[in-house]
């Protein structure tokens, strides 16, 4: 069941998560989310209405609280921290930057906990049960680049993880809002109009934010799939379109030093890096049009 179906009305949603809390399902995840602060669970139910209700009885993997901080602060800079199994890893964001501050924590959940899955620091889609794997350094347009192709008709596994089980070559599905930065917001907006996006935050550590939510055949399917295509993507502003083969050798280690965890995983850390690689087409591009490099990902991918 989705979790907006699950809830009648937003004002019950908002209601739940400041009394018992609210449950869903992030990929293999279950959240269990308690607040207070409207403006998060309302947006929680706008962004992940789509994604499937959690189960109360059953174990949460996170259980988050977005808190506002107490005392004499709140009066004259409000403070809202972000709180994990009773501990808070981060310095508290200013109240009206609480969102971003819960995206960003789950992200920190996912990429220190899932030690049971090799963690790439890459956006990873689907199509036809082929993955793709976008593997880029920040600044790179490696969400907007994974954006555009959700919005084209493919399935977000993760604009920030690739979850793959060692040994398996198999992704799994970890879906989630795409945070946009800056100019990619306005740039995903112009896109399409099947974008569901939630308010602008100025002023954040990584400038002005907006979250796309993830498309509804995203939210729910948790089909893995195998990779074929592996691209480090480089946007550059009025470039013509340019892609090139690179030496596996060479892919092999840039992916391997993408993953949060390659070392810690040992043995299966290496022989998983190496099986994505053998499995895939690997690519350098240069692009600046999103659809000529959608159709070149597609062309590759055929």
């Amino acid at each position: 069941m989705a979790l907006i179906s699950a809830a009648q009305t937003q004002q019950d949603f908002v209601d739940a998560a400041a009394g018992p809390g609210v449950f869903y399902r992030v990929g293999p995840f279950q959240v269990h989310l308690t607040t207070p602060l409207v403006d998060v669970s309302s947006l929680v139910y706008r962004l992940y209405g789509d994604f499937e209700q959690g189960d109360p009885a059953d174990v949460s993997d996170f259980h988050v609280n977005m808190l506002p901080v107490p005392g004499v602060r709140r009066l004259w800079r409000p403070q809202a921290r972000f709180v994990i199994d009773g501990s808070s890893p981060f310095d508290p964001f200013p109240l009206e930057s609480a969102f971003p501050l819960l995206e960003w924590g789950i992200n920190w959940c996912i990429g220190s906990r899932a030690q049971q899955y090799l963690v790439l620091h890459s956006a990873v889609l689907e199509k036809n049960g082929k993955a793709i794997v976008l593997a880029a350094e920040p600044g790179s347009g490696k969400s907007t680049l994974a954006a555009a192709l959700m919005l084209s008709g493919w399935r977000l596994f993760s604009d920030e993880f690739g979850l793959m089980r060692p040994h398996s070559c198999e992704f799994i599905p970890v879906p989630r809002t795409v945070a946009l930065k800056n100019e990619s917001i306005e740039v995903i907006r112009r896109y399409s109009d099947h974008a569901v996006m939630g308010p602008e935050f100025p002023k954040t550590r990584k400038g002005t934010v907006a979250h796309l939510a993830a498309s509804a055949a995203s939210a729910v399917d948790r089909t893995p799939a195998r990779p074929v295509l592996v691209v480090f993507p480089k946007f550059a502003a009025g470039a013509e379109l340019r892609s090139q083969p690179l030496a596996k050798s060479a892919a092999f280690m840039k992916l391997a030093g993408n993953a949060f965890n390659y070392a810690e995983q040992g043995e299966g850390g290496f022989s998983t890096v190496r099986d994505i690689i053998d499995s895939s087409d690997i690519r350098l591009m240069r692009f600046s049009d999103l659809d000529s490099a959608i159709d070149a990902i597609s062309e590759f991918v055929g």
